[in-house]
């Protein structure tokens, strides 16, 4: 019977603790993201961003690719994709793929030296 009644509270612990875990700035985000509260979302995802986290690069590039939060903005998305897809993250380069179809010439030029200019300046210059 004691057993039974330790083995219960060490259970019931491990669920309670569970329930205090922390989550950071990328969950937090997604959270923000997925529940369509896209300007918070953003707020936490530009940080990182500018970090260098490619999860959160593509995160913004779809962000502008698809207007949520901030302006719809091809030139934007195809930059953000850029510098990530240059970390190696695959959703990165088919977002880049996606988003070029849709661009002309001189706004994938435009992107392109936007995306330079945003990692010469180890991404304090990514906003324009």
């Amino acid at each position: 019977m004691q057993k039974s009644a330790l083995i219960g509270t060490i259970v019931a612990a491990l669920f309670l603790g569970s329930a205090n875990a922390v989550a950071g700035p990328w969950e937090d985000g997604m959270v923000a993201y997925n529940r369509g509260d896209y300007v918070p979302a953003i707020r936490l995802f530009r940080p990182l961003a500018e970090a260098g986290n490619p999860k959160a690069q593509t995160q913004i590039g779809t962000m502008y690719r698809r207007g949520e939060g901030v302006t719809f903005s091809p030139t934007r998305a195809f930059m953000w994709f850029s510098v990530a897809a240059k970390r190696g993250d695959a959703k990165a380069k088919a977002g880049l793929r996606d988003v070029s179809r849709k661009m002309t010439p001189a706004e994938m030029s435009q992107a392109r030296q936007m995306a330079l200019a945003c990692e010469a300046s180890n991404y304090r210059y990514c906003e324009y």
